[in-house]
């Protein structure tokens, strides 16, 4: 969504091939055709799979639900739901999956967990999401806690992602909901009237880290709501960045992975090929350059805690909200609230 590249790809559908021809296509993310991501499937078919590229998820489910054919797709956890709600999916055969008994199990949910009838979605790429800020002129008492959000001191110098997903996961913590996937109506409406405060303080909705980094760099924006990527980019580029993910409250993980499309014309083989290339060690240094985390947790661990510190991706002993699948319900009654939040009602 970016390291979430997916706020950054065309909204036209373009379609890579690779240098032969391909036996499987995967519906993705601009930026995730790198082969260093799928290095054994590479290996064991001499190319990598065709790509075609989406600008974001409700783009990409609508281009599916039209007819458009496709073998795997790339999609977060917070659509997972409405993706399986409409059928387009089939279930994963887990037997097939070399890392499943590897997967992070604070990633999975219950989609994956042991005994589950059918796995539609199986998570690959994860990342943090916390308080991104300018070390110098920010001292860390402030953002001990997210209501910094509501200090009127740093009004019209704070961001927000203009990403409901995220914006959820921040008001939640902030109003003491951890788990937003059995969120009760009262949790749902403390949340809003959270935002609805914090709006107030927002110079803007940030859509892409590059639009984050300049805001910071710029000075324009001292505190911010930041995937983990901001950290090492900031670092590179000589920033004071602070990356705050153990607030009194906690921070948030989001998650995306890949599911399996069901009338997909392509090879079934190639597309566990593809899944488990992306879960396996080999792919687990390039991940993390690109500012991600891997869904494979003994990969990860052999990385070492410094590594995963850097990246923003390290242990933490306070609270965190996982970005889980919800009820399309929620998903919606979440996004007309947030359009109304940014309207400013």
């Amino acid at each position: 969504m970016t390291i979430r590249t997916r706020l950054l790809g065309a909204a036209a559908l373009l379609v890579v091939p690779a240098a032969a021809q391909a036996d499987l296509l995967v519906f993705d993310y601009s930026g995730f055709e790198d082969p260093a991501f799928h290095t054994t499937f590479t290996e064991k078919h001499g190319r990598s799979p065709d790509f075609a590229f989406f600008g974001d998820e409700d783009e990409a489910f609508q281009k599916l639900i039209s007819g458009f054919r496709a073998d795997v797709s790339h999609v977060c956890a917070g659509s997972v739901t409405k993706w399986v709600e409409s059928g387009i999916l089939e279930a994963w055969d887990t037997t097939k999956i070399t890392a499943f008994n590897d997967l992070d199990r604070n990633l999975v949910g219950q989609d994956i967990t042991a005994g589950a009838a059918n796995v539609y979605f199986v998570p690959t790429d994860f990342g943090s999401t916390a308080i991104a800020y300018n070390a110098e002129q920010v001292p860390a008492e402030d953002v001990a806690s997210l209501n910094v959000f509501l200090n009127p001191a740093y009004a019209g110098r704070m961001t927000i992602p203009d990403n409901v997903d995220d914006a959820f996961a921040l008001a939640y913590l902030a109003t003491g909901t951890t788990d937003w996937t059995n969120a009760t109506d009262a949790q749902f409406d403390a949340a809003v009237d959270w935002l609805r405060q914090a709006h107030g303080n927002m110079r803007t909705y940030w859509t892409d880290p590059a639009e984050l980094a300049q805001l910071l760099a710029s000075g324009e924006v001292l505190v911010s709501w930041a995937w983990n990527e901001t950290l090492p980019t900031m670092v590179e580029e000589g920033f004071p960045i602070g990356f705050q993910r153990e607030t009194t409250e906690g921070s948030s993980l989001w998650l995306c992975g890949y599911v399996n499309l069901k009338d997909g014309e392509g090879s079934e083989d190639e597309a566990y090929d593809f899944l488990n290339a992306m879960l396996d060690p080999s792919s687990t240094d390039a991940l993390l350059d690109a500012g991600y985390g891997q869904a494979n947790a003994a990969a990860m661990a052999a990385k070492g805690e410094e590594a995963l510190v850097a990246s923003g991706l390290g242990q933490i002993s306070v609270p965190v909200l996982a970005q889980l699948p919800m009820s399309n319900e929620q998903r919606e009654k979440q996004n007309e609230a947030f359009e109304r939040v940014k309207a400013g009602f």
